[in-house]
């Protein structure tokens, strides 16, 4: 008979949290209470996820989880069975996430890069949206460009509009204007260049 995975997990060798001396690890393991480490090693993996999903950094997230263990382990922390253990250590883990959030926000600097392929702080507040001011502005250099488009002469204006504007395609284009090719894409050429200056 197979053993099941939770006693496979339950017998595997057991390690103590960072911070903890294997002797204070030992006797809290042993010592009589609601949450041994048996306890708490299944919940690790998803309070690790968690912390992951918040901070964006899989080291400080296993650190704090560590954090959290040990707060459970040397008994700063205690289990009085009014939630499910996993929401209890969750909690945990979130007082203890708004605490270096805290502690950091003093010292680091939205204006720092993360580096050349990874985004820095400032890149993952930043808004994908444009700011109010920035669409003003869109707005404004579109109405100058139609009014632009507007003033073309008529063999120009009508290229511009049906090719750029619409996105019709070139043959659609040479065939509504009975123009060829070349002929389009040099009222295109002399358009953009109107446009321009």
């Amino acid at each position: 008979m197979q053993p099941s995975p939770t006693t496979a997990r339950s017998r595997a060798p057991l390690h103590a949290p960072q911070g903890l001396h294997d002797t204070e690890f030992a006797a809290a393991c042993e010592a009589p209470g609601p949450v041994g480490w048996a306890d708490l090693w299944p919940q690790r993996e998803y309070l690790v996820r968690f912390a992951r999903r918040r901070l964006l950094d899989p080291a400080l997230a296993e650190d704090l989880v560590h954090d959290v263990f040990e707060a459970v382990m040397t008994g700063r922390a205690q289990f009085a069975g009014r939630s499910a253990l996993r929401s209890w250590l969750v909690a945990i883990l979130k007082h203890k996430i708004v605490d270096l959030i805290r502690q950091r926000s003093g010292h680091d600097s939205l204006d720092q890069g993360g580096g050349d392929d990874e985004p820095g702080p400032a890149d993952i507040l930043a808004c994908p949206r444009p700011r109010p001011d920035e669409m003003a502005e869109q707005r404004q250099r579109l109405a100058q460009t139609l009014a632009r488009i507007r003033a073309l002469p008529e063999t120009l204006r009508h290229v511009v509009e049906l090719r750029l504007l619409r996105d019709e395609s070139t043959e659609t284009v040479c065939r509504t204007l009975a123009i060829t090719e070349q002929n389009l894409f040099v009222r295109l050429h002399r358009a953009r260049r109107a446009l321009a200056s």
